[in-house]
């Protein structure tokens, strides 16, 4: 029984604030790579400011900090509204809450000493690892334990999504980082590493923030939409056709290496069904919409989804098309790719976090955001920087692409693309902007005492 002045949100909470710190240091962690990009003798040679330790840090804080604090408080919160129960341990979900926040601490400040390893988006020393593995296993004992506990009989397609995430990206980080390895977190080297580093590097999005993002997506929109959801039908198949097609296309980065025939061609066929289910997923959602838009975006939180949902189509409309063999004779290699990934994270899953965020705040506060127009502007910042960094880094990476490809020199190219890298640090300073804005906007919507009537 709940003591007198217990708040059965308050881990919730600390999920959306801890996401709105990570979410500025992880900006401010990726200006401070662009201006090595623009400017690369700007901050000297301190060692932890070097492009070689920060770039690592500004991934990992941005996935795992950023978005993956956020969905994981989203799912924390929907899974016991959706079950007509109370989240079966609240005190596992502060232990998972808690070791969560201190793994990514832990991993940015050793990252930061030089301690890494050395492995793209497993750059985390293991003891780090170990505490996010932690925390998955403790997220989907406590989702599991929801499950069987809950009064509501009819699973429905967020809980698929949440379940599923939690369950496969704990084997998918355990195999990625070769846990068992704690010297090295590699199996071995060679190509074999290289199969498995991108067998988890694609999983981290594939099977961690967009099953978490589009359960996150299938909850807000039709509430915000006033309207049931299209086809519960299409919901599932979209949630197992991401299952079937998604778990080896990440081998399409390593076409060039000597990987195995069979291998590329997998990577490839399942990169092009990827269709299937996000085509899926969007259709379901936009025919949910139809003729709503407007009350869509009327909501703060609404909205912030909705653009995500944008980005996904994009995202998901680029990535077959990019993993084809003669796409990448011009597109391997270059800010294309880093394009890709930023409208991947911070453009699809990002948006749909924040949207979670601003969407559920209200309903666990009783009470509006601090300030909506806050909000707005942060939306505004955001999607202006960011579709920026998409136009400017898909130019350069074209101008890159079609350079190798003639076997222009670099020298001559450098100056070329020296003004792209000074107008995407200008554009960083949008996000940066946007991502304080939401740390303030979070934390007195948390802190505000004074009670008002609750978002409908």
């Amino acid at each position: 029984m709940n003591s007198p002045g217990h708040d059965p949100h308050r881990t919730i909470k600390m999920f959306f604030l801890s996401s709105a710190v990570w979410f500025l240091v992880g900006t401010t962690e990726g200006f401070i790579d662009a201006t090595h990009m623009a400017a690369p003798d700007l901050l000297g040679s301190i060692g932890w400011l070097s492009f070689g330790r920060m770039r690592p840090i500004h991934t990992n804080t941005v996935i795992f900090g950023f978005v993956g604090t956020a969905l994981l408080g989203i799912s924390h919160y929907i899974a016991p509204v959706l079950l007509k129960t109370p989240l079966y341990s609240s005190a596992m979900a502060r232990i998972s809450l808690w070791v969560w926040n201190l793994s990514v601490l832990v991993g940015t400040i050793t990252l930061a000493l030089g301690f890494s390893q050395g492995r793209e988006y497993a750059e985390w020393i293991w003891p780090v690892d170990i505490g996010i593995l932690t925390t998955l296993f403790l997220s989907t004992l406590n989702l599991l334990g929801t499950i069987y506990q809950r009064n509501e009989r009819i699973l429905y397609v967020s809980i698929w999504y949440s379940l599923g995430g939690a369950i496969f990206i704990f084997f998918i980080y355990l195999f990625g980082n070769a846990v068992w390895n704690p010297l090295s977190g590699a199996i071995e080297g060679g190509i074999a590493d290289g199969v498995l580093a991108w067998f988890y590097g694609h999983g981290l999005v594939g099977f961690f923030l967009t099953p978490l993002a589009v359960g996150a997506a299938y909850y807000i929109i039709p509430i915000v939409a006033r309207s049931p959801l299209y086809s519960h039908t299409l919901s599932i198949v979209g949630f197992w056709s991401i299952l079937m097609f998604y778990n080896q296309i990440g081998a399409h980065h390593i076409l060039q290496a000597p990987t195995p025939t069979w291998l590329k061609v997998i990577a490839v066929t399942g990169s092009v069904a990827m269709l299937v289910p996000v085509l899926t997923a969007l259709t379901n959602l936009f025919l949910t919409m139809r003729g709503r838009i407007g009350t869509i975006h009327a909501d703060i939180g609404g909205k912030f989804v909705f653009a995500g949902l944008v980005w996904y189509f994009f995202v998901c409309i680029q990535g077959p098309f990019q993993s084809l063999p003669i796409v990448q004779r011009v597109t391997h290699f270059n800010n294309w790719v880093i394009a890709h990934s930023h409208i991947a994270v911070l453009g699809f899953s990002g948006f749909i976090a924040l949207g979670g965020i601003y969407f559920i705040l209200p309903r666990i506060m009783g009470r509006d955001l601090h300030n909506t127009k806050l909000a707005d502007l942060q939306y505004w910042m955001v999607l202006i920087g960011l579709t920026g960094f998409f136009v400017v880094l898909t130019g350069l990476g074209l101008i890159q692409g079609n350079s190798w490809l003639n076997g222009e020199t670099e020298y001559r190219l450098l100056p070329q693309i020296h003004m792209y890298f000074v107008i995407r640090a200008g554009l960083g300073l949008f996000i940066v902007s946007g991502a304080a804005i939401g740390l303030y906007n979070i934390f007195f919507s948390i802190r505000e005492p004074r009670i008002r009537e609750a978002a409908k």
